[in-house]
């Protein structure tokens, strides 16, 4: 866990995964942390550079301050800015449950340009209404939230879940305890001040629109499938499917299920490609991340009048079509780059023995690689390799 300062406050996240993977931003349920996406990580992992973090007073960040004022959701979608802004992304892929879909219709509305997609799960242009969360404030405030777990844990799972797996409610029930009650206290002023309704279809409407994705469960008491329907309509139609026997946190109720679905969703839609194949943006959003915006900025500013529309080609070709196909993950594209170069001693093996190690190939990898170069290409290919990967820093001295 990583933390950062945003405003004055601290603020705990994680950044996992290979620096040359799209990035997802997870955004948690209200009176949770970021460990309810611990089960869909090793799913997501192998394609996709993975940021959570815990709300103020939630988990290990500090609470709202005293002073702070209101808590708005424009606040917590500046958190996520942040927190991308960290790790080096221009846009990301962001999913968010609750209070965490709360932030992505904020982005959707105000940072749409920032977005490659948006999952809003167990959410709402509206979620209750203003009295019940201000009752809730209320009451935390005086009962505190270790008084009032045993009532709302319960309504985060299905029924059938918690009599399975009774140690689920205990367990979030002794979570939900240690956050910070004021903070919890000004989230729910929050919900009950906010209200999307009229605000997302702009942002959502037409080919250049946010690829929005809903998701919702059947037996989901806080936001129910009316909830999630209503704002279908709102982000413009976007596609809404309900789990059958899941209550509000899908991530934590059938984390298998629900990661599937998301690496569809956030996958590259080719039913949009045409006849002229992907456009020229979307290879070049690939090739940045792949290879580092530096690289690529040398690249665009060294290109003549006689490059410049193979630049763009390779663009298109090789970075939009081959490596913005999710068939392979980069990983794999990386090796078999990597072993054909070597294989054919081009000048571009030192670029991409550099970009393995951004794509996050181990030694190990990177050496069987190069091993297959030797019995398929010949031995003075792979040595040349190995030679070049070493003076690129791959490797350890023997003791």
């Amino acid at each position: 866990m990583a933390f950062l300062n945003i405003d004055g406050r601290s603020v705990a996240y994680r950044l996992l995964g290979a620096e040359a993977n799209p990035l997802v931003i997870l955004a948690h349920p209200l009176g949770m942390t970021q460990a309810v996406w611990d089960d869909v990580l090793a799913a997501l992992l192998p394609r996709y550079r993975v940021l959570t973090w815990d709300l103020p007073g939630h988990g290990a960040s500090e609470a709202w301050p005293a002073d702070g004022g209101e808590i708005t959701p424009e606040a917590l979608a500046a958190e996520a800015l942040a927190l991308a802004e960290r790790a080096g992304a221009a846009r990301f892929h962001f999913v968010g449950t609750s209070i965490g879909g709360v932030v992505g219709q904020q982005l959707i509305q105000a940072n749409a340009e920032r977005l490659l997609s948006a999952t809003l799960t167990n959410t709402g242009a509206v979620i209750g209404n203003a009295e019940l969360w201000n009752t809730r404030a209320g009451r935390v405030r005086e009962e505190g939230l270790a008084a009032m777990a045993g009532e709302i844990v319960p309504r985060w799972f299905a029924a059938d879940l918690i009599k399975r797996v009774p140690a689920l409610e205990s367990g979030w029930c002794v979570q939900m305890a240690r956050t910070d009650a004021e903070s919890y206290a000004r989230l729910c002023e929050m919900l009950g001040r906010t209200d999307f309704r009229g605000r997302l279809k702009e942002s959502c409407a037409g080919p250049e629109g946010v690829d929005v994705h809903l998701l919702g469960g059947s037996e989901d008491m806080a936001t129910p499938p009316e909830t999630l329907q209503t704002l279908a309509a709102e982000c413009g139609g976007a596609p809404l499917e309900v789990i059958e026997a899941v209550g509000h946190v899908p991530s934590v109720e059938v984390p298998e299920a629900f990661a599937k679905r998301l690496l569809v969703w956030m996958a590259a839609d080719r039913s949009r490609v045409g006849e002229q194949g992907v456009s020229y943006e979307e290879g070049l959003e690939t090739r940045k991340q792949v290879l580092g915006e530096a690289h690529v900025a040398r690249s665009t500013e060294n290109a003549t009048s006689l490059d410049a529309p193979f630049q763009q080609m390779i663009t298109r070709l090789a970075w939009g079509e081959l490596w913005g196909n999710e068939d392979l993950t980069r990983a794999e594209r990386s090796m078999i780059t990597t072993g054909i170069l070597a294989a054919l001693g081009r000048e571009e093996l030192e670029l991409h023995l550099k970009t393995a190690k951004r794509i996050g190939l181990s030694e190990a990898q990177l050496r069987q690689v190069l091993m297959h170069v030797a019995v398929y290409g010949g031995v003075p290919a792979a040595n040349h390799a190995f030679a070049l990967a070493k003076q690129l820093g791959w490797g350890e001295e023997s003791p």
